[in-house]
């Protein structure tokens, strides 16, 4: 364990995991570390385990680009996602890079030593390491807390209230009155897991969600694998859910109307005759302005069906000892009350940034490509897309840092910086309407009215720019080195894994 690396990671979780296998796959002689504050690999895999936890896309494109998804399942649950960050990184040996407990707290960077010092905090002591080259992958969630509204009278209650992310584990739900407040991707997956064993779930909501089915198991890709393999069928079968994605999601921006009648058409094959759609499954906004539900074979309507479940649209007074009473005046008993109402986001894992004595604040900067801050060297995150599967972007991100690397070390260069442009407008960094979202946008950096300082969001397009497009564009500054002669170029192979790859 050194106190100094070419690269530093933050988070070991999806795209730390990710990020790393990009990084010694191109750079097999470069030294790096991943800092990990909890103690364990998977980030929001490892950290939910409320039941029924699973994908909300396909593990088509929410699997690694390197590494095929080859399970049956193409929705899986969160133990084999799990599972599978977990073989990612013991059959790469990027768990034994991983530094357990370690949250970092500031980072300062000094364009004389051309690197940034950071601080770690470590079983109640803090201690320094230093890097050349900054890459955070720790994801957009405040992992500690989640967001609860605060409700009348919940002291009241008597029953027992627990949110999704903090679930315990012996909690015993069974033949109980279960009441899920929220209608978001949590609340659709965990309604009929626990509709199960509970004596009945109410998915309490105030506006509805769009929901759509997908099957478990994608026979195409089932098919696929059988006669090319699993490789090739793998890199087929992501661009096709790609394609899909993007169709749905493209129709639902420019025809909503049409998309909204489809969508409802799906929903009423699902249902009961006589179901009242409408209040219960016909959203204000258009699809697409939140996230789109999947739900697993029909999961959630089949509880419906079987009236294990049911949906109740409406607001909430206050609780009281038996239950929640409604803006209505109608109430609903319950035993446990699970509040499904979000999630906290935190921009760049809340860590305090410094270029030579200049602090950062997030809000005050723009990110370029949605992926670097202009006006600081050497530094790189992920966030992934809003309307497609995370690790699609996570993945494109790692391997434009890997790109930018080599074009430094080709020339000689020891510091990259986005430089902003003035006459470029600000705008929302995410152009998304969910409510968590909304809550703390204010506190992450801004995106431009143009290219390069927009965050991408769609894929394709995101392949050119990414993986092909040029890396001296006229925004990246590069400085050389001021010693001597740069180090020798590590002769980059491409990943003889790599399901794309193999396909061409």
């Amino acid at each position: 364990m050194t106190d100094h690396v070419d690269v530093l990671i933050v988070g070991a979780g999806l795209s730390g995991i990710g990020a790393a296998h990009h990084l010694q796959s191109a750079f097999p002689d470069r030294t790096y570390a991943i800092l990990e504050a909890r103690e364990r690999i998977g980030g929001t895999w490892d950290l939910f385990r409320y039941p029924g936890v699973r994908s909300d896309s396909d593990m088509a494109t929410l699997g690694y680009r390197f590494r095929p998804w080859t399970a049956a399942e193409a929705i899986a649950d969160g133990p084999s996602i799990l599972r599978y960050i977990r073989d990612t990184a013991a059959d790469a040996g990027i768990d034994r890079r991983i530094r357990f407990g370690h949250k970092v707290i500031r980072a300062t960077w000094s364009s004389t030593e051309a690197r940034w010092t950071v601080q770690v905090e470590h079983d109640g002591t803090t201690s320094e390491l230093t890097c050349h080259f900054l890459y955070l992958c720790s994801g957009y969630y405040r992992y500690d807390q989640g967001y609860t509204p605060d409700f009348a009278g919940a002291e009241e209650f008597r029953g027992q209230i627990v949110h999704p992310q903090q679930w315990p584990a012996d909690l015993d739900y069974a033949g109980k009155r279960v009441v899920v407040i929220g209608s978001g991707a949590t609340a659709v997956t965990m309604v009929p897991a626990m509709a199960e064993t509970a004596a009945h779930v109410t998915m309490l909501q105030r506006s509805p969600t769009y929901i759509l089915s997908a099957p478990t198991e994608d026979v195409v890709a089932t098919k696929l694998r059988a006669l090319l393999g699993p490789r090739r069928a793998y890199a087929i079968t992501r661009w096709k859910n790609v394609a899909i994605s993007t169709l749905i999601y493209q129709l639902s921006q420019r025809r909503p109307e049409m998309m909204r009648r489809f969508i409802r058409t799906q929903t009423v094959k699902q249902l009961p005759e006589g179901y009242d759609v409408d209040t219960h499954f016909n959203p204000a906004y258009g699809p697409w302005d939140q996230r789109l539900c999947l739900v697993p074979d029909a999961d959630l309507f089949r509880s419906l069906r079987a009236g294990d479940a049911s949906v109740v649209t409406d607001h909430i007074d206050r609780f009281t000892p038996g239950g929640i009473r409604l803006t209505s005046g109608a109430e609903l008993p319950a035993d446990i009350v699970v509040t499904a109402t979000g999630l906290r986001l935190l921009a760049l894992g809340a860590i305090e940034l410094t270029v030579d004595g200049r602090t950062i604040t997030p809000p005050d900067t723009m990110a370029y490509k949605g992926m670097m801050l202009g006006g600081v060297p050497n530094f790189a995150f992920t966030i992934g897309y809003t309307n497609a599967s995370w690790t699609l972007k996570a993945d494109l991100v790692g391997e434009f840092v890997c790109r930018l690397l080599r074009h430094m070390d080709a020339h000689g260069y020891d510091h990259c910086t986005p430089w902003p442009d003035p006459a470029v407008t600000e705008t929302p960094l995410l152009d998304f309407q969910a409510g968590y979202v909304l809550r703390a946008l204010d506190q992450f950096p801004k995106a431009g009215s143009r290219a390069p300082w927009r965050l991408g969001m769609n894929y394709a397009q995101d392949v050119l720019t990414l993986r092909h497009g040029r890396i001296e564009d006229g925004v990246l500054r590069f400085t050389a080195r001021s010693t001597a002669a740069a180090p020798p170029i590590t002769a980059f192979a491409p990943d003889d894994r790599d399901p794309e790859q193999v396909t061409a």
